[in-house]
């Protein structure tokens, strides 16, 4: 029986291992294109090893593109979409989950048919709304689409169901009315959900490409993903320097993950726990 359980172990380990090594290879062979001439990228069959690590790639991607100007749109991008996000998103998730009022499963039911049409869609009207708010190729044009998540509503519509309901009833008992109930008592209590819900955000609006390609069409003005664009060229590539430029692209994303890798693991495991 012992050794039954061992091997069943061993053999759940070696195909997680399998697995990791699955997921993190494609971000290897970034790396070691990264370091390679384009020459060496495009061999066949291709060399693993740059035979001597090409550090001038990233001082040429450096030189090509405004990378300062990308992160700072891209921090105030994720910023302000985060704020919007959790803030509308928690306030219409608490309205659907503990407030009666006419037509509340017909809204929720919107916010659901929303999740199911492609975000492509919705691209020229928000277009021509944000053109005729004069606010083309400008970070707040970068904000506006995301500040409303209709997933957002669905993920924190599920934590506020499942909090007892003897908790509003001792904040009315206390004279608290619904904004009061809703930001002293209930909020804190989705605290774990804000946080997955911050962490998706944040992830969607970093690898957002359309949207920002569209609206701004000055190169100080783009995100890091809609900058990396101008490294791919229409008949040719350079490809280790298009690498490069990713990895000075996705190394915020990847250090804010692990930080806050926990917390994410906790709300998307304690997310879908009542319908």
């Amino acid at each position: 029986m012992k050794n039954t359980t061992k091997r069943n172990k061993l053999i759940i380990h070696v195909l997680l291992i399998v697995g990791a090594l699955a997921m993190v290879l494609p971000f290897i062979w970034m790396i070691l294109t990264s370091g390679k001439t384009l020459e060496e990228s495009v061999l066949v069959p291709p060399t693993i090893f740059p035979e001597h690590f090409q550090w001038s790639n990233f001082d040429i991607v450096l030189d090509k593109l405004p990378f300062i100007a990308f992160y700072v749109n891209t921090f105030l991008m994720i910023l302000f979409r985060i704020i919007g996000s959790v803030l509308f998103s928690a306030m219409a998730a608490y309205a659907c989950a503990r407030l009666e009022f006419p037509g509340r499963n017909l809204f929720f039911g919107l916010v659901l048919l929303q999740m199911m049409i492609p975000t492509q869609i919705f691209i020229i009207p928000q277009y021509l709304l944000v053109q005729k708010m004069n606010l083309l190729n400008s970070v707040p044009a970068l904000v506006l689409p995301g500040i409303v998540s209709a997933f957002g509503t669905f993920l924190l519509r599920q934590f506020f169901l499942g909090l007892p309901s003897e908790l509003e009833e001792a904040a009315k008992l206390d004279g608290c009315n619904i904004w009061q109930t809703f930001f002293k008592v209930m909020l804190p209590l989705a605290k774990s959900g804000l946080v997955a819900l911050s962490i998706f955000t944040g992830l969607f609006a970093f690898k957002d490409l359309m949207w920002p390609l569209v609206v701004n069409m000055s190169i100080d003005k783009m995100t890091l993903s809609s900058g990396l664009a101008n490294l791919q060229g229409q008949y040719t590539t350079n490809y280790p320097q298009l690498m490069a430029g990713s990895l000075l692209a996705i190394w915020p994303m990847v250090i804010i993950f692990i930080i806050f890798q926990k917390k994410f693991i906790e709300g998307i495991a304690t997310s879908g726990g009542k319908l």
